[in-house]
């Protein structure tokens, strides 16, 4: 049987030339010479200056966009700053300084509470023949111990818990100044107190204790047995760079409503105040117009930043009465710091 014949698949090879085929002319074709320097030099002068040319053009187009902004749009003026800012004041009003500076301490005042025994009022006034006057409010101006009766005007603070045979002997305000629930307030609030009882910001009602006095500037120092979780510092500040005319805020709990924001200016600096019965006698006090009743005693007075920069501490009336005037003191932190064994500033 005939096979089919096989091809292979790479090309034919070409057949020699005869032999009697005269040889082909060989064709020479000449190398470039090589580049000179100069040669190189003006080569690399056509390619880079018209790209140097481009990209100062690009650089330039982008600072004329930036300084007077894209084509067709006008650039801001200082006259379009201005009644925009305006027109933000008039439609968002800032909040007004007595609202920021009670924000910033709401969480450190606290409610004082000076509490007796009725059995010993009952017992004044079958002795005296008379019914108990006691206010219920704070004696703002109430005469202290001092000096040498430091000691004895340690308040006494019994630590049982039934509130039933208890009544409030006077109600003033605190300012926590730490958060291990430091609390400072005047001493005139806890004067004679059997038991302190502290409301925080919460709500959250505890004992107190009197850890320190400082009779000279009718100041007591509290700690709380029980603080909330989220307990905060108060901010204190230094009175050195304080000026009248400066505004403050006074916040507290006058006639045991609040806590209530008043708002002011300083009257005047290292101020003295005589108590009403002329026994005692405060100095370098700050005076200030924000209003200030009995139950204020002991709250703070912030600055517009929400600093602490005094302790109200009394009010003065050329009368008997026991209501605000106009003039009020408070004790400069410096003083209240030493008091509760801080560093002066």
């Amino acid at each position: 049987m005939r096979r089919a014949p096989l091809y292979s698949a790479s090309a034919p090879r070409a057949s020699a030339p005869p032999a009697s085929a005269a040889p082909a002319a060989r064709v020479s074709v000449p190398l470039p010479a090589p580049a000179t320097p100069t040669a190189w030099r003006a080569r690399r002068r056509a390619w880079l200056v018209p790209a140097t040319a481009a990209l100062l053009g690009a650089a330039l187009a982008m600072v004329v966009v930036l300084r007077f902004g894209p084509p067709g749009v006008r650039s801001l003026t200082q006259d379009d700053i201005d009644r925009a800012v305006l027109h933000t004041l008039n439609t968002k009003p800032l909040p007004a300084p007595a609202a920021k500076a009670f924000e910033a301490v709401r969480g450190s005042v606290v409610k004082v509470i000076g509490l007796s025994d009725p059995r010993e009022t009952a017992a004044k006034a079958a002795g005296d023949g008379k019914a108990d006057k006691t206010d219920k409010t704070d004696k703002a101006g109430k005469d202290a111990p001092k000096g040498q009766d430091a000691k004895r005007a340690q308040p006494k603070v019994e630590r049982d818990s039934d509130e039933t045979d208890r009544d409030e002997r006077g109600i003033g305000t605190g300012v926590v100044i730490v958060d291990n629930g430091t609390i400072l307030t005047n001493l005139h609030v806890v004067f004679g107190a059997k038991r302190i009882k502290v409301v925080f910001a919460d709500g959250l009602e505890a004992d107190a204790d009197v850890i320190a006095l400082r009779p000279e500037h009718d100041l007591a120092v509290l700690r709380a047995r029980t603080i909330p979780d989220d307990l905060h510092a108060a901010t204190m500040r230094s009175t050195h760079d304080l000026r009248p005319g400066d505004r403050v805020t006074a916040i507290g709990f006058p006639f045991g409503i609040g806590p209530s924001v008043s708002h002011g200016v300083v009257s005047g600096l290292k101020r003295e105040f005589r108590s009403p019965e002329g026994q005692r006698i405060l100095t370098n006090l700050i005076q200030f117009d924000a209003a200030a009743n009995p139950g204020n005693s002991g709250g703070p007075l912030v600055t517009d930043d929400g600093e602490v920069v005094g302790i109200v501490t009394a009010i003065y009336n050329p009368t008997q009465e026991r209501f605000f005037v106009g003039i009020g003191f408070a004790v400069p932190i410096e003083n209240a710091a030493q008091g509760a064994g801080m560093p002066p500033f």
